[in-house]
């Protein structure tokens, strides 16, 4: 326990989290069992140590970090040291990576039956279903989940500035208002093309080759994430790989599920479920029409985020399939998106009709039961309003 205690405090008093992330304030911490969910290399790790540093000092043994990678807990189950760490006066358990674990449902359901004064806050992969494929976790869990950097916490890393987030009927109903308290502090267009390169993961601030790291990164999303939790058998991985690159190559459009069958020797159904682990491992997302879900073919499959476009080659990507990107990644935290009628046009929250679109684009007409989400502009007028600023939705 005392070399947990150590590393705990190591860990703590070296945390730099260059941005404090918005779930930090969303998450009730009052709650017993806390779960966040998060893709490979987004900073759950420094968001768990963030908390602490934030609530306990750095030597309160009340509070205690541990990674279930740590060899240790081979031989020990999460409940077992819980009681110990309960025993000495540890009230705040923070655990890393719970999925590395056998049984890790039905040890935090015990921790919670027989420790009621103990909090427990966990991560784990996107991949998890807490409540779905956990049933004892059932009513005592609050699940949250952490995204990479939005648009706005990436601008206000680079230029030290504190800009606030927006919901989505702020920034429609007085986007003109919002521009004019950031425009005067800095230029968004200057750090927006940077930010869709490679500003979604945190370790971009890492002294490594970024493209290097993100696809090491994008390979256990599939090598652990998918096979481990999914409890895929090994053989099937180059399966997974060879979809996810082709959906990649394709590009944000409708997939062929009959050829892709074809092409990695499996069924139509596999396919179809292949993508759907794809989309919880977020790396790839699936768009539908209004009213249609999984299992339906998808009417449009497009990568996660547009740091991941720039790592795929032979690059097939447009301009306009790299806004798309954007504007359904920032979206989709919090709304649901759907397609709409037309090539560029999406359905937010069944309501709004909305279109990514160039400012420079002289031939787009604009209607009145539209809005145009616009690239290459920093400014808008009536229901044109500039793609970046939806950036600031988190």
């Amino acid at each position: 326990m005392e070399a947990f205690f150590r590393t705990h405090t190591y860990l703590v008093e070296h945390t730099n989290a260059p941005v404090r992330r918005t779930l930090m304030d969303e998450i009730d911490w009052n709650d017993r069992m806390i779960g966040i969910k998060g893709s490979r290399g987004i900073g759950k790790t420094t968001f768990l140590l963030q908390y602490a540093k934030e609530h306990f000092d750095a030597h309160d043994r009340q509070c205690l970090y541990i990674n279930m990678n740590n060899f240790y807990f081979q031989g020990r189950g999460i409940c077992d040291f819980a009681g110990e760490f309960y025993r000495r006066g540890g009230r705040t358990l923070l655990i890393d990576q719970v999925f590395k674990q056998p049984n890790w449902s039905k040890e935090l359901r015990q921790c919670y039956d027989f420790y009621p004064n103990l909090k427990i806050v966990f991560t784990g992969s996107s991949v998890m279903r807490l409540k779905e494929e956990n049933p004892e976790l059932n009513g005592i869990v609050k699940p949250y989940s952490l995204r990479g950097f939005s648009f706005r916490e990436y601008l206000n890393l680079m230029t030290g500035k504190n800009f606030k987030p927006y919901s989505l009927e702020e920034l429609l109903g007085n986007y003109n208002h919002i521009i004019k308290q950031i425009l005067p502090e800095v230029s968004p267009q200057k750090y927006f093309a940077d930010y869709l390169h490679h500003g979604f993961y945190p370790f971009f601030l890492e002294h490594r080759n970024f493209s290097e790291n993100l696809l090491k990164t994008m390979n256990m999303m599939t090598e652990v994430d998918i096979l481990l939790i999914k409890q895929i058998e090994l053989k099937y991985l180059s399966k997974i790989k060879k979809l996810f690159y082709q959906l990649a190559i394709n590009g944000p459009k409708a997939p062929n599920i009959s050829e892709l069958a074809k092409d990695i020797n499996t069924s139509r159904a596999t396919v179809m479920n292949y993508i759907k682990y794809l989309a919880e491992a977020r790396l790839v997302n699936i768009i539908y029409p209004v009213g249609e879900e999984f299992p339906k073919k998808p009417a449009k499959v497009m990568l996660h985020n547009t740091n991941l476009q720039y790592v795929i080659y032979p690059m097939t990507f447009t301009e306009q399939d790299i806004m798309e990107t954007f504007f359904v990644g920032t979206m989709r935290k919090d709304h649901k998106v759907n397609v709409g009628a037309k090539s560029g046009y999406y359905i937010i929250d069944e309501k709004h009709k909305f279109r990514i679109c160039d400012a420079a684009n002289k031939k787009v007409r604009y209607n009145n039961d539209t809005i145009y989400a616009r690239y290459n502009t920093e400014v808008g007028a009536d229901n044109k309003i500039p793609l970046w600023l939806f950036g600031f939705l988190y």
